[in-house]
């Protein structure tokens, strides 16, 4: 993870110098500074630098993985990864919610009426998907 880590931190400070040199290029053209773009590039610093910290401190308090050890295999990063899950429909539910929602914003408020019952049965159902039926964890 410290490699990521510095990675990041590198992608953060390009991102940065990208967004000061598109700030002031675009500050000097005739129609001002193009706020959208600069608010962007800002952001995708803040993202960067965000997710670099977050590796690094996190870099800290586990054990050092295969990634951060040059003399390294293949195979010392083989093994269980995690849990996840084989099947599920309730991203689809949450998909199908989160359309209705974003298109009651278009349309009319009152496709948040039929949007939110749908999101919510698609995110308790993807929360507790594995406490019941035949996938219940014992």
């Amino acid at each position: 993870m410290k490699e990521q880590g510095k990675i990041f931190a590198g992608l953060s400070v390009f991102v940065l110098a990208i967004a000061i040199t598109y700030m002031i290029w675009t500050g000097k053209s005739d129609h001002g500074l193009e706020a959208a773009g600069t608010t962007a590039l800002f952001l995708a610093f803040g993202l960067c630098a965000f997710i670099g910290f977050y590796l690094a401190f996190t870099a800290k308090r586990v054990d050092t993985g295969a990634g951060d050890n040059p003399e390294a295999q293949v195979s010392d990063d083989a093994g269980e990864v995690g849990f996840f899950a084989p099947h599920s429909w309730q991203p689809l539910s949450l998909a199908i919610g989160g359309a209705l929602a974003f298109l009651g914003v278009i349309f009319g408020w009152w496709l948040l009426f039929w949007s939110i019952p749908i999101i919510l049965i698609g995110l308790f159902g993807w929360v507790f998907e594995f406490y019941r039926g035949e996938n219940q964890n014992q």
